[in-house]
């Protein structure tokens, strides 16, 4: 067929039409294939909405000390990340036998990337609802979970300097700052933790929070007290005192933060405790004489 006949047959409309609409239809399919792809590969999150409950079933669970575990559990799906930012915590849910619901916030200690399970680190307390219920809790038994609840959404280089302050379980959303800021090597905040615990043997995640700081010696720094120490105890013993922190801290200012999360004794004696929720409350305890204001410190 010569050329000429070629652009006649394609001037006739009844050529030109399905020739213009079959470009179409394969753009158009390029258009949502592409589209569909991008969709596909986006990391599914299982919190993305705080007001819907999901149960979640446990993986597995191991002592960690003589009253705290490690809870592993089940994401909805293999793929799926937890959905939180760092530092955020969810709500568990369970229903007594008299139809009574029980409500308490965990914070993580896996990583917002972990894919599958997330991890929380559990103390159990006497008389404790929720912490004896966890403890209880068998392979496979199931918890209720809502979320995310962001308590500090964090920004890389956010300031020069931070200070972490805290004790017993109190741990978590430090270890969820810390984690964090390691793990970007565009981050170049420095890190000092101060985390008091009764003995030896009851310093949570100790064996991670020693990787970090062996992974970044110059970045991160860690105190730790026990109020009980054994001979070859190498660190400090008693509490957190003023002195201390005068000593350690970088002094008040806006291009450092102090973190503070644990009983309510360590409030008292560091920070002065939150009002609620919302309301953080003044600045009382050592910080306050130490010249710390609302402006530079956040109790979780």
């Amino acid at each position: 067929m010569s050329f000429a006949h070629q652009l006649t047959r394609l001037s006739n409309p009844r050529v030109l039409f399905p020739f213009v609409a079959a470009v179409g239809s394969v753009g158009l399919a390029y258009h949502y294939s592409t589209r569909l792809s991008f969709i596909a590969n986006e990391t599914a999150k299982a919190f993305s909405n705080s007001d819907e409950w999901i149960d979640l079933k446990l993986a597995k669970s191991y002592d960690v000390s003589h009253d705290s575990k490690v809870l592993v559990f089940h994401l909805p799906e293999k793929d799926h990340v937890s959905g939180l930012v760092t530092a955020s915590c969810v709500l568990t849910k369970f229903v007594t036998p008299k139809g009574n619901n029980v409500i308490r916030p965990y914070t993580p200690i896996s990583d917002v990337d972990q894919k599958g399970t997330i991890e929380f680190v559990i103390k159990k307390y006497e008389g404790g609802k929720m912490s004896t219920y966890t403890h209880d809790l068998k392979e496979n038994d199931t918890l209720s979970f809502k979320g995310p609840i962001v308590k500090w959404k964090w920004e890389p280089n956010q300031y020069k300097e931070i200070a972490l302050i805290g004790g017993g379980s109190g741990i978590t959303p430090l270890y969820q700052l810390v984690h964090q800021i390691s793990k970007n090597p565009e981050d170049k905040t420095k890190v000092q933790l101060f985390y008091g615990s009764q003995t030896e043997e009851d310093i949570l995640i100790k064996e991670e929070l020693d990787a970090l700081v062996k992974k970044n010696p110059e970045q991160i720094k860690i105190h730790y007290f026990v109020d009980k120490a054994s001979d070859k105890w190498e660190g400090n013993t008693g509490y957190v005192t003023k002195e201390f922190l005068e000593a350690n801290l970088p002094g008040p200012s806006k291009d450092s933060k102090i973190f503070v999360c644990g009983p309510p004794a360590l409030y008292k004696s560091v920070s002065g405790p939150k009002v609620s929720p919302t309301d953080q409350g003044e600045v009382t305890g050592a910080l306050a004489d130490l010249g710390y204001t609302k402006e530079h410190v956040y109790k979780f």
